[in-house]
Order: structure tokens, then C-alpha cells, then sequence
């Protein structure tokens, strides 16, 4: 909810677009974009003579392209996207172009922020990453994923440091993986590397590594955790330290561990880990045995159980509570604190917190339609389109950013009116 507090909370309702008449326009629209503060909504739309262009709040652009994909909204409320103009790709910052143009460009990442943008790209058969239009000094034969510093200022990807000839199927078996930070690939390689994130002050970064066909640890810097797994998962960064947590298999069952060393006890599975925003606590998805799933906190258990799906689980602001999406016997529902709702649906969201910590809202499904749902009561009203509610710098009202009967509205509603 960055720069909630700016937004409209006093207008009620505001008709923004009718997405109907868009479709009755052009041969195709693709997936609808709201902005965070609900005032715009983007799309991507095909003519007849099958070029693409953005449509923001029923106005298309005039410039046409052969692709656009990826459009994101900054907490501006500028539109962000990747294009295909005249055989080279690009990104767009509303309707300006970088100067830079590539073969290929994908994994649009922006800063919590807003203001700063990364992107992995390909030109003359190589690879890299660039951010806010610099590429990497230094481009590797592939790179994959973009990890980039909270801050915004530096960026990761995992790179090929050795090409792998075509049909080479021993090339597979050859450590040729490393992660490469600004550019600078660790001295390190391995035979696979994912995961990559850096740590809260941005001088660190830490990735899953394959160190042969069946083990697994973490690296930091380049520099692998003298401890090996059979299986390892993406690591978390610790707040305020160098440190690193991640989900690690060891002979006697899943674990957290912190520089290769277990710092929970052990369960058929531990993932999806994450801290509170004051970072004194700890949580994890675990199954407490095969498909029984629950959450965890600093290593203990919830009483209650799920046997199907539990999600990731998700803070309150004052870290004193957890909600999350969990499925039980085919049925969606939330649990706040191992408490389940009583109402349950054919799909749920990830849950918002108010920012007192006393309400919860998410998007759900049941019958075909999307509820916002409140401390487990459904709203009266069922959309077509539905994306995740937001909460008032007070917590008494929501957000809704909703097509309903064709038309896209940013609604505000009073909780007890939801």
C-alpha cells in the first residue's frame, strides 16, 4: 500500500472504463492492469491488422508494436511495459521508450519504490541484465532471473559462464552456473544456481547451488555454506544481519537453517519462510507429516491442520499476527493465527491486514463470482473482476478495483458497510 495515505478515500465511487466496449473494439484484449490507487486501469489490445497496443482507461495509444507484454503499474501510477517495435525490444515508461534496444527482453522487475527498473536481455547472442537503461559492463551466454537490492541501486541474475554446445548432454554435468552481481560473476560455479537474493542493506547475496547430482546448499557471495543437503530451498535474507534462512533436507527430515546450521526442528517439509516486519519472529509453511500442512512459528507448529494447499503466510504490521490462503478437502478458506474462517469458497487470495492488525480482507471466489471477504465475512456484492483490496491509512474503509457489468470502478466502502 505505498503512498496509501495520498490517495482519494473520500469519493464513493468513479466509473473509470468500459471494458465491454473495448472488446467490442478490438479483436482481443488481454489481461487487465489496475494501478495500486485504482485510478487507472491498462491493457493490451490487438487491431485487425494484428498489431498491439496499451489502452489506459479506454484511451489507445496511436503508436502500434508487434508485442507488448508485461505491464506494471510503479506507485506513481506510471505504466510500465516491455515492447516489440520494428524487431527490437524495448521497455516503456508510459509512452516513452528506452534508447537502448535488445534482441530480446523479459523479467520486468521494479523497486518496492517504483523508480527503479531492471530487466534481463539478450543482443548479439548474449545475456545480462539492465537497469534503468545500463546494461552490465560484462554479458554471460545466458542469464536467467533478475534479483535486485531493496534499495533498488544493484541487481543479480544466474549466468552461464561456459556455452553448452546443442545436443551436449554431458554439458549438463559440467559446473558452468554461477550468480553474477552488477555484472561480476562469482569465482564459484556450480552445476545449477537459483533463488538469488540479496540481503536488507544490499551487500550481500546468497542462492540455492547444485554442488553435484545430489547436493544442495546455499551460497553467500560465492562462497558455499560448509554444510551440503539433499535439497535445498530459496533462501530469506535476516533483517538487519548478513545472515541467510532457508529450508534444507537433512537425513532426519526438513529444517530452517542459518549458515548450515539447523535452527528449527525437523518436519516432512519446510518452505515459503518469511520474517516479520520487525524481524523478531519467524514463519514457514511445514507439514507435520505426508499432507498434513499447517504454519509454523519459530518452530512451532499451529494446533490445526490442512491437508490440501497452505499458502504463503502473511504478517499483520505490528508482527503480532499471521493470516494465510489455505485449502482443506477441496474447500478455500483463511486462517488467522491456525483459526480458520467458517465461510469457505472455490478460491481465496492472499490476505491484506489492516494497518492496526484487527481486520483481514482478501479477494475470494464462489460461484463464479469474486467477494471481498473481511474477518470472514462475505460482501454483499459479487464482480466479474476482482483484484486485491486495500485498506485506509485508518483501517475503516477498502478499496475496490472492480468490473462490474462489463465497467471497471474504484469504489471505496466503509469496512462495516462491506
Amino acid at each position: 500500500m505505498n503512498g496509501s495515505g495520498n490517495w482519494d478515500w473520500d469519493t464513493k465511487e468513479k466509473y473509470v472504463t468500459d471494458i465491454n466496449e473495448l472488446k467490442k473494439k478490438f479483436p482481443s484484449v488481454r489481461e487487465l492492469v489496475p494501478s495500486d490507487d485504482g485510478e487507472k486501469i491498462a491493457t493490451t489490445v490487438r487491431n485487425e491488422e494484428r498489431r498491439f497496443t496499451t489502452c489506459v482507461n479506454g484511451e489507445t495509444w496511436e503508436e502500434t508494436f508487434e508485442r507488448i507484454y508485461s505491464l506494471k503499474f510503479n506507485p506513481a501510477g506510471q505504466l510500465i511495459s516491455l515492447a516489440l517495435r520494428d524487431y527490437e525490444w524495448s521497455v516503456i515508461i508510459d509512452r516513452e521508450m528506452w534508447e537502448d534496444k535488445f534482441d530480446y527482453i523479459w523479467n520486468l522487475t521494479l523497486s518496492p519504490d517504483g523508480k527503479n527498473i531492471a530487466v534481463n536481455i539478450n543482443k548479439d547472442q548474449m545475456s545480462a541484465v539492465c537497469l534503468n537503461g545500463n546494461i552490465w559492463e560484462n554479458t554471460f551466454f545466458d542469464a536467467r532471473d533478475v534479483a535486485m537490492s531493496p534499495d533498488g541501486t544493484r541487481t543479480a541474475s544466474h549466468v552461464l559462464t561456459k556455452r553448452r554446445a546443442e545436443l551436449d548432454n554431458v554439458g549438463f554435468m559440467k559446473k558452468n552456473w554461477t550468480v553474477a552481481v552488477d555484472g561480476n560473476a562469482w569465482d564459484n560455479t556450480f552445476l545449477n544456481t537459483w533463488g538469488a537474493v540479496f540481503s536488507h542493506d544490499g551487500s550481500h547475496v546468497a542462492a540455492v547451488v547444485r554442488t553435484d547430482l545430489v547436493q544442495y546448499t546455499i551460497a553467500i557471495d560465492g562462497t558455499p555454506w560448509e554444510q551440503t543437503f539433499g535439497v535445498v530451498w530459496e533462501p530469506i535474507a535476516r533483517p538487519g544481519s548478513s545472515e541467510f534462512v532457508a529450508p534444507v533436507q537433512t537425513p532426519k527430515g526438513w529444517t530452517l537453517a542459518v549458515n548450515g546450521k539447523p535452527i528449527w526442528g525437523n518436519f516432512s517439509q519446510v518452505w515459503r519462510q518469511g520474517f516479520s516486519n520487525d524481524g523478531s519472529k519467524l514463519a514457514a509453511v511445514v507439514a507435520v507429516s505426508i499432507g498434513n500442512w499447517t504454519i509454523a512459528v519459530d518452530g512451532k507448529p499451529w494446533n490445526t491442520v490442512f491437508n490440501q494447499i497452505v499458502a504463503t503466510p502473511v504478517f499483520s504490521p505490528d508482527s503480532k499476527k499471521i493470516a494465510v490462503a489455505v485449502k482443506h478437502k477441496n474447500q478455500w478458506t483463511i486462517a488467522v493465527d491456525g483459526s480458520p474462517w467458517s465461510e469457505t469458497f472455490e478460491n481465496a487470495w492472499n490476505p491484506v491486514f489492516s494497518p492496526g492488525g484487527d481486520k483481514v480482507a482478501v479477494k475470494a471466489e464462489r460461484n463464479g463470482k469474486y467477494f471481498v471477504v473481511v474477518n470472514g465475512k462475505i460482501g454483499k456484492k459479487g464482480y466479474e473482476s476482482l483484484w486485491d483490496p486495500a485498506f485506509s491509512p485508518d483501517g475503516n474503509k477498502l478499496l475496490i478495483r472492480c468490473v462490474d457489468d462489463g465497467k471497471y470502478y474504484r469504489r471505496v466502502i466503509p469496512v462495516n458497510e462491506i
